[in-house]
């Protein structure tokens, strides 16, 4: 991508107003006419020595009552007294979580398995060649507890370690 001195001071000018990289490829593809990849545009801002101003990314809402918090008698009213056992519930985090690790490792995976949370649901976990972990829950908008994700992640890496991994 070849710009003169004055189109990239208008580059520069756009970052200084805080248009993001994805905004500047636009314009420069709108209004000089001159078509730039995405990395060739982050080449220009390095090369003019200015950071683009990428919005933040969103924070997630803060749950309104902490996991692991004990539930209060509001939570529980119009429940059937027979649906919950408070009595044979273990206390929180504190539920077996169990880890099995695939023979045959998934395509795209280092080492794949399955983990069974504390409440019984099942998800498929793999670890790529850049070491990233996923987690695919078998049920659509399945979310484990933040403990429960702890205890996967301390369990998954002891089975592991007995791999020699």
């Amino acid at each position: 991508m070849n710009l003169d001195e004055k189109q990239k001071e208008q580059v520069a000018d756009w970052l200084r107003s805080g248009a993001g990289l994805a905004e500047v490829q636009k314009r420069i593809e709108t209004e000089f006419g001159v078509s730039a990849t995405y990395m060739e545009v982050k080449f220009l801002v390095s090369d003019l020595d200015l950071t683009p101003k990428d919005p933040e990314p969103e924070k997630p809402a803060e749950p309104e009552t902490k996991p692991g918090a004990p539930a209060s008698d509001d939570d529980l009213e119009g429940m059937p007294a027979e649906a919950v056992d408070i009595e044979t519930l273990p206390p929180a985090g504190e539920g077996n979580v169990s880890v099995e690790v695939d023979q045959l490792a998934r395509p795209g995976s280092m080492v794949s398995g399955k983990v069974t949370f504390a409440n019984g649901k099942v998800s498929e976990w793999m670890l790529d060649q850049a070491g990233r972990l996923g987690v695919v829950p078998s049920e659509d908008g399945y979310k484990p507890s933040q403990t429960d994700l702890q205890q996967f992640q301390a369990t998954l890496q002891n089975e592991l370690e007995k791999m020699g991994m």
